[in-house]
C-alpha cells in the first residue's frame, strides 16, 4: 500500500487541485470540491437558468474517493428527481471530469422532525427545521378554530374547471407544475415548502395553485384546504382586530393543513397583516403542513415587506411561469375547442396563438366570446369572426407589425434569445435569425434602414442592407432556407394588418 505523507510547508494549490511532494514529483490530489464545480461548468450549458438554481446550486460536495464522488441533497424527493430527468447530464459531467470509471454517489440530508410533526410523515430537510426559532415549537392549534376555517373554506372554494389536467404544459410552466404535483401528492412533506410561484399577470399562477390544492383534496379527503388572496385575508383580519378577535383570526388559519394564499405581494406595507401571516407561517410550517403562494415577483424584487418574512419565502422552491411559447398557445385553444366540442380551424387557432402574445386570460377571453358567438348567434368560426372578435377585446393589437413583434416572433421560430438579436455574438444561428429580422423589418414596416439597425443593438445602415441583401441571396441559393422563409412569411402574414 503507498502512504502519502504531507510536509509541514504548505504544498501548492492551484485551481482547487492540491499536489502533494513525493520521491520529488508532484502528485495530483483533486478536491471533490474543485471536481464538483467544474461538473456545474458543464451542467450548466446543459440546463436552463431556472432548472440550474433549483436544482443543483443547493447540491454540496462531500468527499471523491478514487473516482467516486459524493454529493449531499437536501431530500429523497430532490435526488428521484435528478435521477429522473438529469440522469444523462450528470452521467455525461461526471464522465468529462472522472473519466469512463467516474460514479456519482448521493447523500441525503435528513433530520427529523419534532416528535408530534414526525408521526406517520416523512423527515424535511435541513434548511427547514426550526430557522430562527431557536428550537422553540410554535403552539399546535390543528383543532382550535377548526370548525371555523371549515366554514371558511367552503366559502370560498376552489374552482372546480382550475385543474391539472386543463393546465396545459410547456417549457414556460414545466417546473412550476411538476413541483406542484409532487406537492399535492405529498403536501408537508417535500422540500418545496412552501412553494412560491411567481410570475406576470394573466400566467395562470391561481390556476396553478387552484389544481394542487384540488388534487390535495382529492387524494386527502381529511385534508382541510384553505384558499384565499391576500386582499381577503388582510380584508378579514381588519375585520378581527375591530371586533376584538384577532387571536382567534390566526387560529383559524393555522388550523389548515394546507394554506393557500394568492397574490401575497399585496401584503406590502401592511405591517400589522405581515406580523400575524408571520405567525400563522410559522406555525403551519413547523407542524409540517403545506404553503404555498403565489405573487406578480420572485421574493427577492417584492418591496415593503419584513425581511423575517422574506426569508421565510426563500426556504422551500421558487418557481416562476413565463408566457407560454408559440406551440404551447396553439395546444391551450385546442384544448379549450376541445371542452366545448367544437372544431375551431387551423388557421384561426394560428391566427389567435400569433395574435395574442401577452395575457393567456386575453387570449381565454377570445376564445369563449368567439364560442359564445358560434353557440348563441350561429356565427362561423373564421378567420373574420377572429378578427372581429379580436378588435372588440383586445385593445392592444397593433394594427401593423412592429419591429419588437417582429423579433419576439424570429426568435420564437429559430428558438433563441430575443435578447441575442441585439447582442454582437457571431454564432451561425443567430446570425441568420438577427438577418432575417432585419429583412422582415424592412419589409413590414415603414421604418429607415438607420432605425432598423438602432434596433438591433445599434448597428448602423449597412449592416442591414447587408443583412437583407445576405436573406436574399440565400433565398435564390438555399432550397431549404427559401422553404422556412416561405414558412416565415406565411406565419406572419396571420398578424392582423398584415
Amino acid at each position: 500500500m503507498l502512504f502519502f505523507f504531507v510536509h509541514l510547508c504548505h504544498p501548492p494549490e492551484i485551481e482547487g487541485i492540491l499536489f502533494i511532494p513525493f520521491d520529488n514529483n508532484m502528485i495530483e490530489v483533486r478536491d471533490c470540491k474543485s471536481v464538483w464545480s467544474n461538473c456545474l461548468t458543464y451542467i450548466k450549458e446543459q440546463v436552463g437558468d431556472q432548472s440550474y438554481r433549483t436544482w443543483f446550486e443547493p447540491i454540496e460536495p462531500l468527499m471523491l474517493n478514487n473516482s467516486v464522488l459524493t454529493i449531499q441533497v437536501p431530500s429523497q424527493f430532490f435526488y428521484e428527481w435528478l435521477e429522473e430527468h438529469y440522469v444523462n447530464v450528470l452521467r455525461n459531467a461526471i464522465d468529462i471530469e472522472l473519466g469512463s470509471d467516474g460514479q456519482l454517489e448521493y447523500s441525503i440530508s435528513v433530520e427529523k422532525r419534532s416528535q408530534s410533526v414526525s408521526n406517520g410523515s416523512a423527515n424535511g430537510h435541513d434548511k427547514q427545521l426550526g430557522a430562527k426559532t431557536n428550537g422553540t415549537k410554535v403552539p399546535d392549534v390543528h383543532n382550535a378554530g377548526r370548525e371555523k376555517a371549515h366554514k371558511l373554506a367552503a366559502e370560498y372554494q376552489l374552482k372546480a374547471e382550475y385543474t391539472f389536467d386543463n393546465f396545459i404544459e410547456g417549457d414556460c410552466n414545466r417546473l412550476a407544475r411538476s413541483a406542484g404535483y409532487a406537492v399535492a401528492q405529498k403536501p408537508g412533506v417535500t422540500s418545496f415548502n412552501p412553494l412560491f410561484v411567481y410570475g406576470g399577470v394573466g400566467l395562470g399562477k391561481s390556476h396553478l395553485v387552484q389544481a394542487i390544492g384540488s388534487e390535495i383534496q382529492k387524494q386527502f379527503p381529511d385534508k382541510l384546504v384553505m384558499y384565499v388572496d391576500s386582499q381577503r385575508f388582510a380584508n378579514q383580519f381588519v375585520e378581527a382586530i375591530k371586533s376584538n378577535q384577532a387571536s382567534d383570526f390566526g387560529q383559524v388559519y393555522q388550523s389548515a393543513d394546507v394554506l393557500i394564499v394568492d397574490d401575497v405581494q399585496f401584503f406590502a406595507g401592511k405591517e400589522k397583516t405581515q406580523e400575524i401571516f408571520f405567525h400563522v407561517f410559522n406555525n403551519l410550517h413547523q407542524n409540517g403542513k403545506q404553503v404555498i403562494l403565489t405573487s406578480d415577483c420572485s421574493p427577492k424584487d417584492l418591496k415593503g415587506f419584513q425581511e423575517r418574512l422574506l426569508s421565510r419565502f426563500k426556504w422551500g422552491l421558487n418557481t416562476d411561469l413565463q408566457f407560454p411559447d408559440l406551440e404551447t398557445r396553439i395546444a391551450i385553444i385546442h384544448k379549450k375547442a376541445e371542452a366545448h366540442g367544437v372544431a375551431i380551424p387551423e388557421n384561426v387557432i394560428e391566427y389567435l396563438a400569433y395574435s395574442v402574445d401577452t395575457n393567456l386570460r386575453e387570449l381565454e377571453g377570445v376564445i369563449n366570446s368567439m364560442l359564445a358567438q358560434n353557440a348563441l348567434a350561429g356565427r362561423t368560426l373564421d378567420l373574420e369572426l377572429a378578427k372581429e372578435t379580436l378588435q372588440k377585446i383586445v385593445q392592444s393589437i397593433e394594427s401593423e407589425v412592429g419591429i419588437d413583434y417582429i423579433q419576439k416572433f424570429v426568435a420564437e421560430y429559430f428558438n433563441v434569445a430575443v435578447d441575442l438579436l441585439k447582442d454582437k455574438t457571431r454564432k451561425r444561428e443567430i446570425v441568420v435569425a438577427r438577418q432575417v429580422s432585419m429583412y422582415f423589418a424592412k419589409e413590414y414596416t415603414n421604418m429607415s434602414l438607420k432605425s432598423i439597425g438602432a434596433h438591433f443593438g445599434g448597428r448602423d445602415h449597412s449592416t442591414v442592407i447587408h443583412a437583407i441583401t445576405a436573406v436574399n441571396d440565400l433565398i435564390d441559393t438555399d432550397k431549404r432556407f427559401n422553404a422556412t422563409m416561405q414558412d416565415l412569411i406565411k406565419k406572419i402574414k396571420l398578424k392582423p394588418g398584415v
